[in-house]
This record gives structure tokens, C-alpha cells and sequence, in this order.
């Protein structure tokens, strides 16, 4: 074949592939042009199963290192802080004296996302059993982060509707009041004097878009792996898809 004949047949692939065709009809177009072999064999029945191979180990991985104790809240890259909106709060009720009040709250925090991380795993499961040929073969030649972003767009309202009933309760049994309370009562205290405005920030939203960050960040970084370090392809489909020609 020769090349003119081939980059016409590249192209009618291109074609076929973002018009909704079937995956049949991909991999036929595919092997009449020998874009599926590269060298290794790959198969777009190959890329698919890689792709989703690599996104449940990562969102699988994120979930379990972050969803036992201390997950979030001894993990300096995931760990909650006080509330950037509080921030006056807490820098008066360290002028109070109130330090372990504050490192008790800012542990609640972390407690609270460490529980309702736990709930994701099902979420990226559909997400990803749910990903098509078409959505493979991008996220395949996409950025280091590309799959994890898809997984974002994907997941992201749903992991904030199952998150933030879970970080509620999880507010509750921590009683994490007890401590909020105390420190945003004594800095509004000190606002009648001081004419500040008072705060009243929304703990629970804050702490639930927190632990949907801190999952992204860690699937981020076990997709980069992957991508970069073939010692992180742990399985023979992982070193096959993402060693090909096509990945990179």
C-alpha cells in the first residue's frame, strides 16, 4: 500500500470514528489501514479495556489510601485546612489561647472527607464501565491527566450528591459544632468591638468539594505514573496499550 493510499484510509478511520459508528466498523476500518497494529497488535477492543483498566486501578487506589484514618488528615497534599472564609476565626481563637480546639476542629474536617470518600467506588465503576471506544482512543493520546479529567466531568456532580449527605453525618457523629461553634461565637463576640463582619460559612460544601479534590488528585497521579513509568503497568494490557506507539 502506498502512503497516499494509506493516509486516505487514516483519514476514513478519523471519519468513521467520531461519526458514531460501531466499534465493528472501527476496528474493521483500522485493520484495513494497519493502525491497530503499531508494532504490537493493539486492538481498539485493547485501547478500551486499557484505558478503563487504568482508571479503575487509579480511582481504586485514591479511594483506598484516602478513605482510612488519617487518609486525608496526615496527607499534607490532601489534608483539609480551616476554611480559607474563616480564616479570621481561627486567627482569633489563637489569640485566645483556643490551639487545641483549633487542631481538634481542623481534624473533624479531615474525618469527615476520610468517611465520605468511601462512597465514590461505585460511582467511578459506572463512569468507567460506561466509556466508549471513541471516549478511549482520546483519552489515549490526551495529557497526562486526560483520563482522570474525563473521570471528573464524568463523576464530579455525582460524587458531590453522594459526598455531602455523608460529610453531613459525619459532622453530626464528630459533633463537629462543638468546636465550630465556640470559635466563630468568640470571633462575632469580638466583631462588636472590632466592627468585623461575622461568618458563617458552609462547612459542609467546603469539606465535601475538599475530599472530591483530594480523590482527583491521587487518581492524577496514578494516571501519570502509568503513563510515564513502566514499572507502574502492573498488568500485561496495561504495558501493551500505554508501551504502544498509539500512547504516545
Amino acid at each position: 500500500m502506498n502512503n497516499n493510499t494509506r493516509i486516505a484510509l487514516i483519514l476514513a478511520s478519523s471519519i468513521l470514528l467520531f461519526a458514531g459508528c460501531s466499534q465493528k466498523d472501527i476496528q474493521r476500518t483500522l485493520d484495513q489501514v494497519g493502525l491497530n497494529t503499531g508494532g504490537s497488535g493493539l486492538t481498539t477492543s485493547e485501547v478500551s479495556a486499557g484505558l478503563k483498566e487504568a482508571l479503575v486501578k487509579g480511582s481504586g487506589y485514591a479511594v483506598d489510601l484516602s478513605s482510612v484514618t488519617d487518609g486525608f488528615n496526615k496527607n499534607t497534599r490532601l489534608r483539609i485546612p480551616f476554611p480559607a472564609e474563616a480564616q479570621k476565626v481561627k486567627d482569633t481563637a489563637l489569640k485566645l489561647g483556643l490551639n487545641s480546639q483549633v487542631e481538634r476542629f481542623e481534624t473533624t474536617l479531615n474525618r469527615a472527607a476520610e468517611e465520605a470518600v468511601k462512597e465514590a467506588k461505585p460511582i467511578f465503576i459506572n463512569a468507567i464501565t460506561s466509556m466508549t471506544v471513541e471516549d478511549a482512543f482520546g483519552l489515549l493520546k490526551g495529557g497526562n491527566n486526560a483520563a482522570t479529567e474525563y473521570l471528573r466531568r464524568k463523576t464530579g456532580d455525582q460524587l458531590f450528591a453522594k459526598f455531602e449527605p455523608k460529610v453531613s453525618d459525619a459532622v453530626e457523629k464528630v459533633e463537629l459544632t462543638k468546636y465550630y461553634s465556640p470559635l466563630a461565637s468568640a470571633y462575632n463576640t469580638a466583631t462588636t468591638f472590632t466592627g468585623g463582619e461575622a461568618v458563617n460559612p458552609d462547612l459542609t460544601a467546603y469539606v465535601t468539594q475538599g475530599a472530591i479534590d483530594g480523590l482527583f488528585t491521587l487518581i492524577a497521579d496514578e494516571e501519570q505514573k502509568i503513563r510515564q513509568n513502566p514499572a507502574a503497568r502492573v498488568t500485561d494490557l496495561l504495558k501493551k496499550v500505554f508501551g504502544s506507539d498509539q500512547a504516545k
